[in-house]
């Protein structure tokens, strides 16, 4: 009869056995490198009291700071974007054909984030100001009609294959607040368009946006614009003020996913930044 098998359990240890990574008396201490902070991102705002909304608290939730200006009021605008992640660009009751000097400052400061092709979203007004500094057409409506409410947004082909590319896709109705709008400037491409303002999103450079629309309001923002600015909602093709809350909880979802993909690829920083 063959012995009953017994295991082996017992534990053997080697004088210069030594776990891989584990430190000795005497060795230099570790030294870690601590990640380099974000930069912040330069947001451009027209009036005394206005935010940046959810795009600010988006960007603060990505650990960036963020660096509040207003020109209108004295504010300086920096001569180079390489302390900044990235610039935003918001709207604002003026237009961008208005006479003011701070119009004209912001328009000719376009061309610093297109030089060094920085990140750049025009929002609204900021979208007309980028179409401007390209040499496009800003106009108002030939029949007087104003987008004011939620509207539908059509994809052009380029705007597809740009969204499957950086990685976001785009909604179908979004928030709007105008009643000027842009031609696609010469160079640049055409992603998104609507109807009574067919250009509705373009894009120069790597990531240099203008927007027609508004993806950072929120129901605050909503109420105090509906509020404060009543008749823009009583101009022809506008809506009603009790349509834009209804429109919030309708469309807002797929607003806010296109919004966190876009700012996930905006921000992104090429490998070959990372490296340098």
């Amino acid at each position: 009869m063959n012995p009953k098998p017994v295991m082996n359990d017992q534990t053997f240890r080697f004088r210069n056995a030594r776990k891989i990574g584990a430190r000795r008396i005497g060795d230099p201490p570790l030294t870690r490198r601590k990640p380099a902070p974000l930069k912040p991102v330069l947001l451009v705002l027209h009036q005394e009291h206005s935010t940046p909304g959810r795009i600010g608290r988006l960007l603060q939730a990505r650990g960036h700071a963020l660096d509040i200006r207003k020109p209108r009021y004295g504010d300086p605008l920096p001569d180079t974007m390489r302390e900044h992640a990235g610039a935003v660009i918001f709207g604002g009751p003026m237009g961008a054909n208005d006479p003011d000097d701070f119009i004209r400052t912001e328009i000719d400061w376009i061309g610093t984030c297109l030089k060094e092709d920085a990140p750049f979203l025009g929002i609204c007004l900021g979208a007309q100001m980028m179409a401007k500094h390209l040499g496009a057409r800003v106009y108002t409506h030939g029949e007087g009609r104003a987008e004011v409410g939620y509207y539908r947004l059509d994809q052009t082909a380029e705007g597809s294959a740009h969204a499957a590319e950086a990685g976001f896709s785009w909604p179908g109705t979004v928030y709007q607040w105008h009643r000027d709008g842009f031609d696609c400037p010469s160079g640049a491409e055409c992603l998104a368009t609507g109807d009574d303002f067919p250009v509705q999103a373009i894009r120069a450079g790597s990531k240099v946006y203008g927007i027609q629309f508004h993806p950072e309001v929120t129901p605050a923002m909503m109420c105090r614009w509906s509020i404060r600015g009543h008749e823009r909602t009583l101009m022809p093709g506008a809506q009603l003020r009790h349509l834009h809350l209804e429109g919030w909880y309708r469309y807002d979802p797929a607003i806010r996913s296109w919004l966190d993909g876009f700012l996930d690829h905006w921000l992104k920083v090429p490998a070959t930044a990372e490296s340098a």
